[in-house]
């Protein structure tokens, strides 16, 4: 039961990310009850993931441990940095606390903090992507060549999408937000929704990717090491 909720959580906050993604397409107002959303989303997982926390200074670090610790301290700093500089910029739902000044400070940092979390969730997806397959492998049915086949598939399928996704990065300029070189975020009104969605999906896709594919590179490297 624990896990179908963890796993519901994830969902709904990796389906919110997409719409706070989206600011200037669903409005101010929205944007900050999503957001609300997303932090009391975030609060839940922490809390059912709390373990996490107390293994932290147990156990030796290896650098496959090591790289997944990185992300997942990192993401918690950008979801703290865009919770904290949302609060901020508040005109609606965080109106009434006395907050004054440090708008502009507060306006780079939700934009710089966002397009991190985006990136760093994705990345923490696909740390987790061989569980996520195997569900899919076992949703799908099959076996022996025919599960080999369909696993085949399935890598080319991941690999084209994450080609796409890199031209999708450069195209949206998400480098630009990700060093801080811009206050505001462009978004494209005259670009359907639809290619909106199928940009951002593979600019995840492309993160899980590499986190996939990097995190298995690690493993094999690592345990090259370990043989005399």
């Amino acid at each position: 039961m624990k896990k179908k909720v963890k796993m519901l959580v994830d969902i709904f906050m990796t389906v919110l990310l997409f719409f706070l993604m989206a600011r200037q397409l669903i409005g101010d107002t929205a944007h900050e009850w999503l957001g609300a959303g997303m932090f009391l989303l975030w609060i839940a997982h922490h809390i059912l993931n709390r373990r996490w926390f107390s293994y932290l200074l147990q156990g030796k670090y290896t650098p496959v441990r090591t790289v997944q610790t990185v992300i997942n301290l990192a993401l918690l700093l950008a979801m703290l940095g865009q919770m904290v500089s949302g609060i901020i910029l508040s005109r609606d739902i965080f109106a009434f606390l006395p907050i004054s000044g440090g708008v502009a400070m507060a306006r780079s940092l939700h934009v710089f903090c966002g397009f991190w979390c985006f990136v760093l969730m994705s990345l923490h997806l696909g740390l987790h992507w061989n569980m996520i397959l195997g569900r899919i492998r076992n949703a799908a049915g099959g076996t022996g060549a025919n599960n080999r086949r369909k696993a085949r598939l399935l890598r080319i399928g991941v690999t084209a999408v994450a080609l796409y996704g890199l031209y999708a990065f450069v195209k949206n300029q998400f480098i630009l937000y990700m060093l801080r070189l811009s206050s505001f975020a462009f978004f494209d009104f005259e670009r359907p929704v639809v290619l909106y969605v199928t940009e951002y999906l593979a600019i995840m896709g492309l993160f899980i990717w590499i986190a996939h594919y990097g995190m298995k590179g690690l493993q094999k490297l690592s345990g090259r090491r370990k043989k005399p």
